[in-house]
This record gives structure tokens, sequence and C-alpha cells, in this order.
């Protein structure tokens, strides 16, 4: 997928679009631009791979194409997202929260780190701890978090404040890097393979500068396999999907290979419904 003007386009509602179907839990699945997420391409993933090269010198372009793949992700699963309410748990300075309100929703973010939010935050960000959300029980059509899991300490209890604050059928997006995926170890990956340590004195010796993470205070080693257990014997969600997010082929088949999946998804996708009370 490369990036282009249509891209920025806001989309249609579900009701309004002239082709759509209705899929498990009642979920509506547009057919188009936001349905072809459901069979990802090789040029999708290539497109992603360039980009995430090129995050440090251009994270503009980086950042911007990953947080249209992402809203076409929610579209595909939830149906369109103009007019819904979109909670964007640790987005950063907001390119997620932004692309979500050119499609038309009423998009917030809650980012806990204000270094994190950039000269130009989105208007309306909220400093806040996704433990503890300032939002009333039941307020988000779509609660979204990217590749934050990974950086809380209890990962149950940032789940748990995520489905606290969806309401009843819809819908929460949540990715993460697993900790034995290449990219595990962030910037100083692969090289945590060998200890996480050993790793960041190697990043400071070749960059002449500290690592921004480290494991344990910022960084925390996730498993796909201890999360999905978890998740799934969770009583107020549905597992709607749970996939490699960026594999251009069989993502839900790595992800279902014990062993294999550790190491194989890279980042695991994880859609979940909330289920009425």
């Amino acid at each position: 997928m490369s990036p282009g003007p249509d891209d920025r386009r806001p989309a249609t509602s579900s009701a309004d679009s002239p082709a759509s179907e209705t899929v498990g839990g009642g979920l509506v699945r547009p057919h188009g631009a936001a349905a072809h997420w459901k069979d990802p391409s090789l040029r999708r993933s290539l497109a992603l791979f360039r980009a995430f090269l090129h995050e440090q010198d251009d994270p503009e372009a980086c950042y911007s194409l990953l947080a249209r793949d992402a809203a076409d992700q929610v579209e595909a699963y939830g149906g369109g997202v103009r007019g819904r309410t979109v909670v964007d748990v640790g987005g950063g300075s907001g390119y997620f929260t932004e692309e979500f309100r050119r499609r038309g929703a009423n998009a917030y973010l809650f980012e806990p780190d204000v270094r994190e939010l950039g000269a130009k935050p989105p208007d309306g960000a909220v400093v806040a701890d996704g433990y503890l959300l300032p939002l009333a029980s039941a307020t988000a059509d779509v609660c979204f978090s990217s590749n934050v899991l990974e950086h809380v300490s209890d990962p149950q209890t940032f789940l748990s404040e995520m489905v606290r604050v969806t309401r009843p059928d819809g819908l929460i997006y949540v990715s993460f890097t697993n900790w034995l995926s290449p990219w595990g170890g962030h910037e100083w990956a692969p090289w945590h393979y060998f200890g996480a340590q050993r790793a960041r004195a190697r990043y400071q010796r070749r960059t002449g500068v500290p690592a921004k993470h480290t494991l344990g205070e910022n960084l925390f080693a996730v498993h796909i396999g201890t999360t999905l257990r978890q998740v799934r014997a969770r009583d107020d969600v549905t597992v709607v999907q749970a996939r490699s997010r960026y594999w251009p082929f069989l993502a839900g088949a790595v992800a279902k290979t014990p062993g294999l999946r550790e190491f194989a998804t890279w980042n695991l996708l994880l859609i979940l419904r909330r289920c009425p009370p």
C-alpha cells in the first residue's frame, strides 16, 4: 500500500456505504478501501517495513502511513468511524487521533508522557495514565491502543481499563510488539536475544547515546501465548481476531502456532468486542 491523496479522504459510515455486510457479533464490515485489509498484501507489508526503516529520520511519513493502515484495520472490523467516539490510549504525538478525525470520528488522545505529545499535540489531548482513564464507563465506540502494551508493567490492568471505557458491542483494538520477535528489544533489537543489558550497552557504544528503553522500566517482556490465554479467559470481551499485524499472508495461522508465534508474529493485533453486561 502506498500513501496518496485518496488515503486522507473521510470514510463514509457503514450506514452510508453502498455495499456492506454484517459479520459475527453484529459488526459491520464495509466493502471497498477499508475491507482490503482483510486480505493484506505483500506490497502493503513492504511499504510499512520501508517506513519503519526511516522512523528516526522521517517520523512524519512513517507514522502517518501506520495511522492510515491502522484506521483501515479498525474500519475493516468495526465499520466506518464517522460520528463515532474513538479513544486513543498512549497515542504519542497524535498521528492516530488525527487520522481518525480526518475520517469523521470524534477522536480523543490520552497520553501519559507529556514529552511524547510533541510540540503540536492534537487539540484536546489529555495527559492521563492508561491504568486510570478520566472517562466514564462505556464511553467509547472504539478504544484504540497501538504498540503500548509492551511499555506497561501490568498489561491486564491496562486492558481492563480499555474494556471499562468501551460501550457494549464496541470495538477494542490492541497491538503490541512481543518480546521474542526480532523487534522485541526496540531500538536495541535484535541483540536483545543475547540479553537486555548487553544489547543496551552495545547500542550506546554504537550510537554514543543511551538507549531510550530499559527492560523492566519502560519496556517489558510481553508474550503472545500468555496474553491470548489471559484475554480468552475474560468474560467481558470476545476475541474477534488475533493475528500478526504486519504479515502479508497466513497472518492468523502464525499467531495460532505455539512457539513459532513468539518469534514469527513480530507484532500481535487483537481485535476484541465488548460483551453486553
